[in-house]
């Protein structure tokens, strides 16, 4: 029970942190590396849309087939989250984690 209310105070926190993060802070970008034939980048995409929106970042959705440079750089590693040009997470993402990192 108390690791259920621990998990479910930094979550608490991390919303908080992203709200102050979206009032004064600055604006983190976060890139989600996918491509037109992925139908986990869809699912990832929906996924954190909302988390990023609630932190104040700004999310784009980079095609990697639309670069060579970029293809080269993720082929079939994608989806991939990119947060202000450092790699996050590769295929699968956790919100709590995500939030946390906005919140950073």
């Amino acid at each position: 029970m108390v690791g259920h209310c621990q998990r479910a105070f930094h979550r608490v926190a991390d919303v908080i942190a992203c709200i102050v993060n979206k009032i004064g802070g600055e604006m983190k970008q976060v890139e989600l590396m996918v491509r037109a034939t992925c139908g986990s980048c869809e699912r990832v995409a929906a996924q954190i849309a909302p988390v990023v929106e609630q932190c104040g970042a700004q999310l784009t959705l980079v095609d990697v087939d639309a670069s060579p440079s970029l293809n080269a750089e993720f082929g079939d590693r994608v989806p991939v989250v990119v947060i202000d040009g450092d790699e996050f997470a590769c295929w699968e993402v956790d919100n709590a984690d995500l939030a946390e990192a906005l919140s950073e």
